[in-house]
C-alpha cells in the first residue's frame, strides 16, 4: 500500500510551480528566455536558467519556505555558472531578517512571484562569466532546450539517432 503524500510537500511543490510560472513570465517581459531544472557542474541543478539577447546567464532558485531557504547551503556553487543570481519567493514570504531573505549576500537578487507574474524587489549584481565558461554554458543551454523541444514534438525521436 502506498503511503499518503506529505501534504506540506505537495503544497510546497504546487507553490514552487506557481512561483516558477510567474517568474518565467516576468523574465520573458525582460527579454530573457528560461528553461527549468537545468543540470550544472558538480551534480547541481538550477530551478531556472535564463539567457538574455546578449548571452548573459541568469539563474533563479525558488524557495517557498523559510526552512527551504535557510537549509540551502549549496547555492554558492551556482555563482560560477551565471552572471546574475536570484532567489524567487512567493508573495507573502516573510522578508524580515528572521525570515531569511534580508541576510542574503548583496550579489543575489530577490524576485517575488505568484502564478501570474513576478517583480524584482532587489536587483542582482552582475559578475560576468569568463568567455569560455559563457560559451560552454550557452551551448549546453541551447542543446538542452533543443532536446526538450524535440521530445515534445516527437517523443519517440530519442532512440532514433
Amino acid at each position: 500500500m502506498l503511503a499518503a503524500p506529505d501534504l506540506a510537500t505537495v503544497r510546497d511543490t504546487l507553490c514552487a510551480a506557481e512561483v516558477a510560472r510567474g517568474t518565467v513570465r516576468m523574465l520573458l517581459r525582460h527579454d530573457l528566455v528560461a528553461i527549468s531544472e537545468v543540470p550544472l557542474d558538480g551534480g547541481r541543478r538550477a530551478d531556472l536558467m535564463a539567457l538574455d539577447a546578449r548571452g548573459n546567464v541568469v539563474i533563479v532558485e525558488i524557495k517557498v519556505s523559510r526552512a527551504d531557504l535557510l537549509g540551502d547551503s549549496k547555492w554558492t556553487d551556482y555563482l560560477g555558472c551565471c552572471d546574475r543570481y536570484y532567489w524567487a519567493v512567493p508573495v507573502g514570504f516573510d522578508a524580515s531578517p528572521l525570515g531569511g531573505v534580508a541576510f542574503l549576500p548583496e550579489r543575489t537578487g530577490i524576485i517575488v512571484a505568484d502564478r501570474y507574474d513576478a517583480v524584482i524587489t532587489r536587483e542582482a549584481h552582475t559578475d560576468p562569466l569568463s568567455a569560455a565558461t559563457r560559451k560552454r554554458i550557452t551551448l549546453a543551454f541551447a542543446r538542452r532546450a533543443a532536446r526538450r523541444l524535440t521530445a515534445a514534438l516527437d517523443p519517440e525521436a530519442d532512440g532514433a539517432f
